[in-house]
């Protein structure tokens, strides 16, 4: 060991490159304790840290001309305080700011996308995906649309594809069937340089598999605009923060048979148990105590910690807004990171082309107020009135998509696979197996067959990295030198 690797990851940048990990070492010793925690805890690995010890990543908000080892500083430019004043509506003429809109997209896709010769659009159905088919149809015409229809709580299809047509873009479909969508992450796991468990990645990878299969060389994703744009808080955002109080809740209540079958009230008390900052990201995930009886010890305290390197902007972000805005910032890693990783075990390009910088700028500086978040907590309204000038009243402008998951059916599909790699893999999570057997029967609910999820994509990584390796002290003491 000892080589210490730092690698730019910020989607800004359109350029990540992880060929360095090919050749890294691997084994116990390797593995971070702590971050194996976060992905526990929150779905990913807090960064500038990764799965590994001595590997770091500069994400969004860290300058990647730091030394990621050495005490790095989180600073993130788009939060409202530091806006200087927008202009003001009447003095903005709407038709010149769309054109304008769309002109900077179209080159944004244009940069990003260079290079690829069949382009794919991850067309969820939303108003993202849904603005990215307008500059594609004009820019990228060669571009296929697919969407994701993974569960049974929204089922965009109809709509992506009646966009798509009428633009004149290919449109498929994939329906999500879990069995299939784990055994290409497992194919995919020699090639996978890091470790994320966003509730998204099995999608993702589903996703760049099937696209890899059907001769396409590359992916534009549409995500990265909300960092800019805002996230309005909405009631039930709104109550599930006043809930977040970091309370210790006692394991036994969720062995309550009123509890154990209903998923909001688990939610309930999960969230009890968190800070409010965390409970923004999304999904069901571990609590800390659960954390440390799956790995064995006292590690939850520490991933806490790694929230210390955002306190600084959070201090200043002067709203609850501008926190969340914050929280998707930090949880890139996840959100991005996933597409990142995917593409490489795949060798298909990447883009993202809202983090464009020049877009992004023109949007944060040059588009007043009342056109980002608008009455009532509207969101995106010059995405929405870009949108109406091709399409009127599509439902994913009231109902906001997303890739979904079907975790239940994971649980119901790979159970047993699942169990032979906790098995396999007790030196680094001993608790693992007998989590499983615990909630077997519980698997049923979304809240445990999340928990299940998060497990799934982290016993398998692990194992693929630690099978050949014998079990070291290093791994077992990391809690005394973790950062």
């Amino acid at each position: 060991m000892g080589q210490k690797i730092q690698i730019n990851a910020s989607p800004n940048d359109n350029v990540w490159d992880f060929s360095p990990l090919a050749s890294y070492g691997q084994g116990l010793a390797a593995i971070d304790p702590v971050s194996i925690a976060d992905i526990l805890r929150n779905g990913f690995v807090y960064e500038p840290h990764t799965i590994y010890k001595d590997v770091k990543i500069a994400a969004t908000g860290f300058d990647p001309s730091q030394d990621m080892f050495d005490n790095p500083r989180f600073h993130y430019l788009y939060q409202p305080v530091l806006a200087s004043p927008r202009p003001p509506l009447d003095a903005i003429h709407n038709g010149k700011l769309l054109e304008t809109y769309h002109s900077l997209l179209c080159e944004a896709v244009v940069h990003t996308t260079a290079g690829m010769r069949a382009p794919w659009l991850l067309q969820s159905g939303g108003k993202d995906s849904t603005s990215m088919a307008i500059a594609l149809a004009d820019v990228r015409p060669d571009t296929t649309c697919i969407t994701y229809l993974g569960g049974r709580e929204e089922n965009e299809v109809a709509s992506a594809r009646f966009v798509a047509h009428k633009l004149g873009l290919r449109h498929e479909t994939l329906v999500c069937d879990p069995g299939r969508a784990y055994d290409r992450y497992l194919a995919m796991l020699p090639r996978m340089p890091l470790l994320t468990a966003d509730f998204a990645t099995l999608s993702y990878v589903d996703l760049a598999t099937e696209i890899s299969l059907r001769q396409g060389d590359g992916m534009i994703d549409a995500l990265g605009s909300d960092q800019y744009f805002g996230v309005p808080l909405h009631w039930p955002d709104r109550v599930l923060a006043m809930l977040a109080r970091s309370m210790p809740v006692p394991q036994s209540l969720f062995n309550w048979s009123m509890v154990r079958r209903n998923f909001k009230l688990c939610v309930v008390l999960a969230t009890l148990q968190m800070n409010e900052f965390e409970r923004f990201f999304p999904g069901s995930r571990f609590s800390d105590t659960e954390v440390d009886a799956l790995l064995g010890r006292p590690l939850a305290s520490l991933s806490r910690r790694r929230v210390d390197v955002f306190k600084p902007d959070l201090a200043v972000a002067g709203s609850a807004e501008a926190v969340r805005r914050l929280s998707l910032v930090i949880g890139e890693s996840a959100h991005l990171a996933k597409g990142m990783y995917s593409a490489t075990a795949t060798s298909l390009r990447l883009a993202y082309p809202y983090a464009d910088p020049q877009f992004r700028d023109w949007v944060f500086k040059d588009v007043p107020d009342e056109l980002l978040i608008g009455q009532g907590g509207m969101n995106k309204v010059l995405m929405r009135q870009y949108i109406d000038q091709h399409f009127h009243n599509l439902p994913y402008v009231k109902t906001k998509g997303c890739f979904r998951f079907d975790v239940r059916g994971l649980a119901r599909q790979r159970f047993d696979q699942v169990y032979d790699f906790a098995q396999q893999t007790q030196a680094l999570l001993p608790g693992a197996p007998r989590w499983l057997e615990t909630h077997r029967d519980r698997l049923g609910n979304k809240y445990f067959a999340s928990k299940f999820y998060l497990l799934a994509m982290v016993l398998p990584w692990l194992y693929s990295r630690v099978r050949h390796a014998s079990p070291v002290d290093d791994f077992h003491s990391a809690e005394a030198v973790a950062s």
